[in-house]
Parts: C-alpha cells; structure tokens; sequence
C-alpha cells in the first residue's frame, strides 16, 4: 500500500473515493430495502413491488452521487438556495 503522509486529508482521491464506493454501496442498499418494504406493505402487484424497490434503488444513488460530486467540488454549502453567514 501506498503511504500518504505528506497529502493533506482534502486532497487525498483514494481516500474521497473509497468514502464516496462506500457511501453508494450503503445508500443503495438501505434504499433498496426500504423499497421492498414499502412494496410489500402498500402494493400486491409484483411489477408494482419490483418498482418500489427500482425508485428506492434510484434515490438511494442519486443522493450518493449528490453527496459524491459535492464532497469532490469542495464545496461545503448544502443546497442551492441556503445563503451561507
């Protein structure tokens, strides 16, 4: 393994990367789960479960990739329309 003492921690892409894997993996999960759950509690259609879990799938990444692509901006401001003080 590589050492990396002399990059300082907001410049280091393994260790963005490696949070970033880490964070879509869990998101996906977790929102994928809560959409099975939330198929088999409101819908008796299979195709109508199966795209529960789809969207939970679907907001699980698409919440990853925005908490990603901000960590990677450097940005710290959390929405568009919060003005910072």
């Amino acid at each position: 393994m590589s050492e990396n003492k002399g990059i300082p921690p907001q410049h280091d892409l393994n260790a963005k990367w490696d949070a970033c894997l880490d964070l879509g993996v869990r998101r996906f999960v977790y929102a994928s789960a809560a959409g099975a759950f939330a198929g088999l509690l409101f819908f008796r259609s299979p195709v109508t479960r199966w795209a529960s879990v789809a969207f939970g799938a679907g907001v699980g990444i698409g919440s990853a990739y925005s908490d990603c692509s901000q960590k990677f901006d450097g940005s710290s401001q959390t929405s568009p329309g919060v003005a910072k003080d």
